[in-house]
């Protein structure tokens, strides 16, 4: 599989891609793809729609700035895309993590638009007990105890399911945004947790999540912090921004 597929052919071939920069192979769900304009300027593509030419990569925020800084990523782009003329711009990562992040809040709010999203303390719990829930959300400025009350009440109804033959762990995710933004992109106010009841979509969300996640180093429980000189990342209700 050559690493500068078309749209149309990677969609002819397997779901896994190799990444242009560690020579890894992962689902396409967790890597990102880069697509190149007809000026030779590369441009993110999340959703991995944009025409022609695209290469794929599954590095973080930190690891892309560094290979942009020292022409690793050019390097690797025009072995793949087969030509030199090739222009990267600085704030390639930072507009990588905004679109992630728009793709998460736009999916949430087509599934509240949809009427498969809860929010409201109260109904998710009862939604979670009767195991009405797939997947459970909480904002980066949730208190600890009611995403407890919430995750222990998710676990209740995981566990319910006569099909699983072992007790599970699992609790709600943290996103990396806070109530405000959360609520902006929901119509609603005060979202501080949600829940997901369709299992089709909340999986699908959940993989666009952690991709965003991964891609900007938060694993939910730390801020973020970007070690790069060129490049800081601001949680909890703001976007990505690079340095002037």
């Amino acid at each position: 599989m050559e690493d500068n597929e078309t749209v149309n052919d990677e969609l002819k071939t397997d779901s896994s891609r190799r990444c242009i920069l560690t020579g890894g192979k992962d689902s396409r769900d967790y890597l990102i793809r880069l697509a190149l304009a007809p000026d030779g300027s590369v441009h993110p593509d999340v959703r991995a729609r944009a025409p022609g030419r695209g290469a794929w990569i599954s590095v973080d925020h930190t690891a892309l700035s560094r290979a942009i800084t020292k022409g690793k990523l050019k390097a690797a782009l025009q072995r793949a895309f087969k030509t030199s003329d090739i222009t990267i711009s600085s704030d390639l990562p930072v507009r990588i993590a905004n679109e992630l992040q728009q793709q998460v809040l736009n999916q949430l709010g087509i599934e509240a638009r949809a009427g498969r999203l809860l929010s409201g303390s109260e109904r998710i719990i009862d939604s979670c007990r009767n195991g009405r829930v797939a997947l459970l959300l909480h904002a980066s400025d949730a208190g600890s105890d009611g995403s407890g009350k919430l995750d222990f009440a998710f676990r209740v109804g995981k566990n319910r399911n006569a099909e699983r033959q072992e007790v599970t762990s699992e609790k709600g995710l943290t996103l990396p945004v806070d109530r405000m933004v959360l609520s902006l992109a929901l119509g609603r106010g005060n979202v501080v947790h949600i829940a997901l009841t369709a299992p089709v979509t909340a999986d699908r969300i959940k993989k666009s999540l952690m991709r965003w996640c991964r891609f900007i180093g938060w694993n939910g429980d730390t801020d973020i912090c970007i070690d790069d000189n060129a490049d800081t990342m601001a949680i909890a209700g703001n976007n990505v921004k690079g340095s002037d």
